[in-house]
């Protein structure tokens, strides 16, 4: 019997690209827009202004808030504020990896007492005295002698180093008061009259609440205040006559928008020097969480007790 041939099939496939109906020349046309695109952007870029050119480098090149934080306030505090940050405004917290660290910041939106007395203490050290942090702001005192000429109203030598320092924590506020007093002694002045002292103490209020109002970014600010000249009769060292302009900043308590602030909070305790830096955060949040379970367990317990008479639920009978 003759052996059966075997058949050898060959299949051609042929691709076709469909005509118009083909994807290929939409991918085409997505990879000339985009280099398209590039190329106005470059060709913008170029005919900017050094400013802005010099803009778009910080932005890429300039380290962000959370860098800085590390850097200046160490890794506990700024493991506090994203840990507040992210219990509070999860949205807020991401966009501080995305802030270049030159932005003016706004401290009432700092979300911990800590970073805010941290920061005015990296930024202010050397001008400010009686700095004090509360849950709704901060305030601070500029001895006279660091913005004016002793007795007047004349700007010294300091005065806009010390203005710019000033205008650091202030430029970037947004839904605040800002209340400003201008102290002196009478015997300050050349001729020791209270008439020469309110003048002075007026001039210097305006100049400071002028130098204030200029650099605000948000007009949800307001700076506002007076004076306060008081007497040190028989007093002639001029070192115990020392005036002051006191700044005290303070959330307002509606927002633009219609809502409540965001108060400063003191989340954690004191940091033990035993441990790492992380293993102190866990200990701190653990022992702030247990702290809370017990004041609710007391305030249940509490609220029962004025409802119903009875003390401990597992006495209750039917």
């Amino acid at each position: 019997m003759a052996e059966k041939k075997q058949t050898i099939v060959i299949k051609k496939i042929i691709v076709s690209g469909g005509g118009h109906h083909g994807g290929s020349w939409k991918v085409a046309l997505a990879d000339f827009m985009t280099a398209l695109m590039a190329f106005f952007l470059v060709m913008w870029l170029v005919g900017q202004s050094e400013e802005t050119k010099k803009a778009v480098s910080d932005y890429f090149s300039t380290p962000s808030v959370i860098e800085y934080n590390f850097q200046n306030f160490g890794a506990e505090i700024t493991l506090e504020k994203l840990f507040l940050d992210i219990l509070n405004e999860p949205l807020k917290a991401f966009q501080s990896f995305m802030e270049p660290a030159d932005k003016t910041p706004n401290l009432l939106d700092m979300g911990s007492t800590k970073v805010v007395a941290a920061y005015l203490a990296d930024q202010m050290t050397d001008v400010a005295k009686n700095v004090t942090v509360t849950p709704d702001g901060y305030d601070f005192d500029i001895p006279d002698y660091m913005l004016f000429e002793r007795g007047t109203s004349t700007p010294n030598a300091n005065f806009v180093k010390v203005m710019d320092k000033i205008k650091g924590i202030t430029t970037g506020l947004k839904d605040a008061d800002i209340k400003l007093t201008s102290g002196l002694f009478i015997q300050a002045v050349p001729d020791g009259s209270v008439m020469s002292a309110n003048k002075v103490a007026s001039e210097r209020f305006d100049i400071v609440r002028a130098k204030i109002m200029a650099s605000l970014e948000n007009n949800t600010v307001n700076v506002s205040g007076g004076i306060s000249v008081k007497e040190k009769r028989g007093e002639i060292d001029p070192a115990k006559l020392v005036g002051f302009i006191r700044v005290k900043i303070a959330q307002k308590e509606i927002t633009s928008d219609g809502h409540k602030p965001r108060k400063l909070e003191t989340l954690f305790g004191p940091s033990r020097v035993d441990m790492s830096v992380y293993d102190s955060f866990v200990n701190q949040i653990s022992n702030r969480k247990a702290a809370e379970k017990k004041d609710l367990k007391q305030q249940v317990d509490q609220d029962l007790k004025e409802e119903t008479g009875i003390t401990d639920p597992l006495m209750q009978t039917e």
